[in-house]
């Protein structure tokens, strides 16, 4: 197995940095390091040709062998919809002819066989997911996609062919749809909890907030959708959990105590005044650089904008233009505060919470 490869991958898992990255930044950190790790020569434009001129139109990549393209590779920054960039992808890469084309935002890399019939959905032949595969999975499929001996060899489009005329692809497909929906219930995301929701308030017309549905999804795996509230503690002093004990999906039905940010304790009542008071900490120590927040978005809207309208239940920021969404379930909230100083290059260690 590619060493070199593996560690980088491994490291890329632990950077939670990469979700407020740019695309210029996605590029450098994560795609060329990736090129140079599968053999390629980041510094030679004979092998790694950015912005590429097809026709008036540029692509962000081409890896090229004797002077013919061989791979196209489009690069977005990490809220963009790749799927909104599909068809310009894919026209460039059939004018040009060429055989393997890429779409990626550095954590979700997209692969594509552009000259095959069909939709442009029905040309993806496989994705590589950087923080939900096994990292050894995820240097196997970039060897033989990507590499570049396979790549200048046409292996890399035959493993492509290959993997796309099997019947493995249907297989691992059923395989995987009952692990796929137990993940889904077991850590509901943000759009199947406001579905949830508002299904909820379409029905009753009332709408539970998101901490609410989100519990209601979990309990219902342990099979204990009657008894939503929290059982009593037998022990005569509270249990507290430090993050770095439970995962953040651990936290439905919990109260939050205090956290502890380097080396400081601050009591709060609320998970919402865990959010502001995080928020507030990254202000006071990096105002200049604070704007970083606004690069931190759900799977459907943002966390943090100057348009309130953009939000559910927006808050603004005490001395700021912009506002916080606020209607966030528990494990919501700590998975968005790590994030947060992620953003200023602190480390998780520097956080942990007391809940019971």
């Amino acid at each position: 197995m590619n060493e070199e490869m593996f560690n980088l991958i491994e490291d890329l898992k632990k950077d939670r940095r990469l979700f407020s990255f740019d695309e210029a930044a996605t590029k450098q950190v994560v795609v060329l390091k990736i090129l140079k790790a599968l053999g390629w020569n980041p510094f030679n434009i004979d092998e790694i040709y950015p912005e590429y001129s097809v026709g008036s139109k540029r692509v962000d990549y081409a890896l090229r062998y004797n002077m013919r393209d061989k791979v196209f590779i489009e690069v977005k920054k990490i809220r963009e919809d790749l799927e909104k960039h599909q068809e310009q992808l894919l026209n460039y890469s059939f004018k040009k002819g060429v055989k393997l084309s890429i779409l990626t935002n550095g954590i979700s890399w997209w692969f594509y066989l552009p000259l095959r019939e069909g939709s442009w959905e029905q040309r993806k032949f496989y994705t590589i997911e950087i923080y939900d595969q096994k990292t050894e999975d995820i240097v196997n499929k970039f060897e033989e996609f990507l590499s570049k001996e396979n790549v200048i060899s046409d292996r890399a489009v035959e493993n492509a062919e290959n993997l796309y005329k099997s019947r493995q692809k249907e297989y691992l497909t059923r395989e995987t749809l009952p692990k796929a929906w137990n993940k889904i219930i077991t850590e509901p995301n943000e759009l199947l909890v406001e579905l949830l929701a508002d299904t909820t308030e379409k029905l009753c017309g009332y709408k539970p907030d998101n901490e609410t549905a989100e519990e209601f999804l979990i309990k219902i795996t342990q099979g204990t959708t009657t008894n939503t509230k929290k059982k009593i503690q037998t022990t005569t002093q509270p249990e507290y959990n430090k993050i770095s004990d439970i995962s953040s999906d651990s936290y439905s039905g919990k109260r939050i105590v205090s956290f502890t940010f380097k080396g400081t304790r601050y009591p709060v009542q609320s998970w919402k005044e865990l959010l502001i008071k995080i928020v507030n900490l990254m202000l006071s120590a990096h105002k200049e650089q604070f704007n970083i927040v606004l690069n931190l978005a759900g799977q459907k809207r943002p966390y943090f904008t100057r348009n309130p309208n953009e939000l559910r239940n927006p808050e603004k920021i005490d001395n700021t233009d912009i506002y916080i969404e606020t209607n966030l379930s528990a494990n919501s909230i700590v998975k968005l505060s790590k994030r947060i100083i992620a953003s200023f290059e602190y480390n998780e260690e520097d956080f942990f919470i007391e809940a019971q």
